[in-house]
């Protein structure tokens, strides 16, 4: 036993191939992984449950269980934004367990406990990027059985990735997070998501199939950047097209503004939302960062909000598990 620490860095949701239950597969999520922003993690072994953070101790708490443990001193040193589409709760939720178990000298097995925590449910990129980073494709679920009402806890695993790609450095990604409300989370977007999956039209998975077949994946095998981010923008649309009603429109308004302005420049390469919002993002390269970082700003400026901006190389490694002296 020993004293550990996890970082584990945020992601980007860009959305799902289906969520059509006339469609074989439902949900299978794309994603990447990214340097910034990160949660940071401290444990050491305890005999009993030591935690200031509520969050993270009820995490604890179910890791515990899980690996029949007695305690531990956890501290949460840095904290992603939560709810602004950048997936805080499943990485607190697997740094939590990775740091409880490697305080106790034991395998994580993240993708297979996660489900257990309550996340990997729809989409596997938040697992699959916490292991090994990069871009992430996922299997999603048979329609016949995770539909509108998934099956019992402990009746489903983590999609599994069907396709990782590790994204070049000089990719970088530039986010605007608008200080507007937060995404939807936990009730609140699981009645969305059954609401969307009972009326989505199949034709718009159809064409997300194409462009992941014909423009997404070549591009990142080809190292194209524009490709890729003009392909990532087109399936943010298509995914906006089932939201439009839960969410008041293609984009949460007033996302869809800013994600106009923000692909007017030229230093960026499709645009789009991050899961619910209200995080915006945009790929450019090394070359181009600066211009984008001031596009985001401008952009923001001209739909009238405050926020953060920041400008983030792609993630290819995953969470960082450590023992320390």
């Amino acid at each position: 036993m020993a004293r550990a620490q996890v970082t584990a860095c945020g992601r980007i949701h860009f959305g799902f191939q289906n969520l059509s239950l006339a469609r074989e597969r439902l949900y299978g999520g794309l994603g990447v992984s990214l340097h910034e922003p990160r949660v940071r993690i401290e444990a050491s072994p305890a005999d009993e449950l030591r935690c200031d953070d509520p969050n993270a101790s009820e995490y604890a708490a179910h890791a515990l269980d899980l690996l029949d443990l007695p305690g531990i001193d956890l501290t949460v040193h840095e904290r992603l934004p939560a709810h602004v589409g950048l997936g805080s709760g499943t990485r607190l939720a697997l740094a939590t367990l990775a740091a409880v178990a490697r305080a106790h000298d034991r395998e994580p097995r993240v993708m297979e406990r996660a489900p257990q925590l309550g996340r990997g449910g729809r989409s596997g990129v938040g697992c699959a990027t916490f292991e090994s980073g990069g871009f992430v494709v996922d299997a999603g679920h048979p329609a016949e059985r995770f539909t509108t009402q998934p099956p019992a806890a402990g009746e489903w695993e983590v999609p599994k990735p069907v396709a990782r790609h590790a994204l070049a450095d000089s990719w970088q990604f530039v986010v605007a997070i608008p200080n507007i409300g937060p995404g939807r989370s936990d009730d609140h977007e699981d009645r969305s998501i059954e609401r969307v999956v009972e009326h989505a039209d199949p034709a718009v998975a159809d064409d997300i199939a194409r462009i992941v077949a014909q423009r997404l994946l070549p591009a990142v095998a080809e190292d194209d950047w524009h490709e890729f981010g003009d392909a990532i923008a087109a399936v943010s649309r298509l995914n906006g097209a089932w939201y439009a009603d839960e969410q008041g429109g293609v984009y949460r308004p007033p996302l869809g503004e800013l994600i106009d302005v923000l692909e007017r420049s030229p230093a960026v390469a499709g645009a789009g939302q991050s899961s619910w919002g209200p995080a915006v993002y945009g790929l450019t390269d090394d070359e181009r960062a600066d211009t984008a970082r001031t596009a985001a700003r401008e952009a923001l400026s001209a739909v009238g909000v405050d926020g953060d901006v920041m400008v983030c190389a792609p993630d290819n490694e995953g969470a960082r598990i450590e023992t320390l002296e």
